[in-house]
């Protein structure tokens, strides 16, 4: 049987939502293996002076748990 745990970040960018969510996969991938997918919960933007400073992403990712690993 399969087992997938879920995992929520935030993640963000100074160009857009898009590349939030790029960085949100990047990060996680460099500890997690197996990701299966990423559903975006929500997005967000911090506002300085008046402007869009920075994109936000909160992201719920998918992996599957690898049982072949012994411990």
């Amino acid at each position: 049987m399969a087992i997938v745990k879920v995992i929520e970040v935030i993640a963000s960018s100074e160009t857009g939502f898009e590349d939030a969510v790029r960085n949100a996969v990047a990060e996680v991938s460099q500890t997690i293996q197996n990701i299966d997918s990423v559903y975006v919960k929500d997005f967000k933007v911090h506002v300085k002076d008046g402007k869009i400073a920075t994109y936000g992403a909160i992201c719920k990712v998918s992996f599957r748990v690898d049982h072949s690993k012994k411990q």
